[in-house]
């Protein structure tokens, strides 16, 4: 049985059904704030959120998506009301939450935003799984500055024609697909670095 982790902030139910349908073998998932330490122990491979500097040259790595960047704001603040704002828009407010720091760190600045105090920068769709009853998650227009990635990682070592099928998936093979229905398993590519 593969055994997934993945990272607080995604979904990835719908590629878990797909390789199920595929392969006809069953996925084990884990949530995981932080996926990577499970990689080689409790987990095949893990979908981690990138940019990570634990991601050396022994893993395989399939960048799969990068997500849209996102702010919290407080539920009763005007930028609530307005749904959509840049940057600039925010530029006197007091930022609680910026940058890769750990999700807890974010849930904690999530709290403060809560209180009516200030924002939080973050991934859009973490944002929108972390945010509460008081805050709300916005998207960031023009934001710049380099966006997070999605990206699925396993130890070079570890890899098989189950995570082979696995990255098919997730680049849109169907159980529907001629390569899904006639060979699962043979032929595989192998993803490269």
């Amino acid at each position: 049985m593969l055994t997934i982790a993945f990272v607080t902030g995604t979904e990835p139910g719908r590629w878990f059904r797909r390789y199920e349908e595929l392969t006809g073998d069953r996925l084990e998932a884990i949530a995981s704030d932080d996926p990577f330490p499970l990689v080689g122990t409790q987990a095949v491979a893990a979908l981690v959120r990138l940019p990570d500097e634990r991601v050396g040259e022994d893993y395989h790595v399939v960048r799969l998506y990068e997500e849209a960047p996102g702010v919290a704001v407080p539920k009763d603040s005007v930028y609530a009301e307005i749904g959509e704002v840049t940057q600039e828009d925010l530029a006197e407010e007091i930022v609680n939450h910026s940058g890769p720091t750990p999700i807890d760190d974010l849930r904690s600045a999530l709290q403060v935003v809560a209180a009516n105090v200030g924002i939080a920068y973050a991934p859009l769709p973490l944002l929108k799984n972390l945010a509460r009853k008081q805050v709300k998650a916005l998207p960031l227009r023009g934001a710049t500055g380099s966006l997070s990635q999605i990206a699925l990682v396993w130890r070079k070592a570890d890899d098989s024609d189950a995570v082979q099928d696995f990255v098919g998936v997730t680049k849109g093979r169907t159980a529907r697909s001629s390569r899904g229905q006639s060979h699962p398993r043979s032929g595989a590519k192998k993803a490269r670095r």
